[in-house]
């Protein structure tokens, strides 16, 4: 991010500068949520929220200052998300054997790997069960649940952010919304809480 920043100070180009500034950068902590959830990865989630200010640099022209700035860096960072996805799925997995080699070089048995420990204090915000139900939901329903009840876009915004109709932004987060509570009515269950439509 700071080299976006040195960029475009070096290139004198103040007024976007400016926009970056006073209008996108500030949603750097939501758009890292976002993709964060997205990948479950907090490098592949950097990446993203990454590339997505890049692309906003290089299509500031289309952004109309002072409208919805979230909204509008939301939507690149989907539309950058399944772009990088249906590359993934085109391409055979990978394997890096430098890891393989470290791996089996190591005398150290008890070696588990590189623990991540933004993720697991990212993790443990909402709770490992509900993030888990969340995590495992199809992607456009945990999108939808993302978009709508963690960061608060109306249905219009989100229509615009993932591209369909809002009888379908409805649609989808009314049957998100179902198989979250299927996922997590044991959990509630445990805790204490009862389904009082069932009396």
């Amino acid at each position: 991010m700071t080299d976006l920043l040195m960029t475009m100070k070096n290139n004198k180009v103040s007024k976007d500068y400016k926009i970056f500034e006073d209008e996108l950068f500030p949603h750097a902590d939501a758009l890292y949520n976002f993709a964060f959830h997205l990948t479950y990865n907090s490098e592949d989630a950097n990446d993203l929220v990454q590339e997505t200010y890049l692309k906003a640099f290089n299509f500031i022209n289309s952004y109309q200052t002072g409208t919805n700035a979230k909204a509008w860096l939301f939507k690149i960072l989907k539309n950058a998300f399944i772009n990088e996805y249906r590359k993934k799925v085109k391409q055979p997995n990978k394997v890096d054997y430098e890891d393989i080699a470290a791996y089996h070089d190591t005398d150290d048995d008890s070696y588990i790997g590189f623990v991540d420990l933004r993720q697991e204090l990212f993790q443990d915000l909402i709770g490992d069960e509900i993030t888990t139900a969340l995590n495992n939901l199809p992607v456009d329903f945990r999108t939808i649940i993302l978009l709508c009840d963690i960061e608060g876009f109306t249905y219009e915004e989100i229509s615009k952010i993932m591209d369909i109709p809002i009888g379908t932004v409805r649609s989808r987060l009314h049957r998100a919304r179902n198989m979250l509570k299927d996922k997590l009515k044991s959990y509630a269950e445990k805790l204490g809480f009862k389904d009082k439509r069932s009396k």
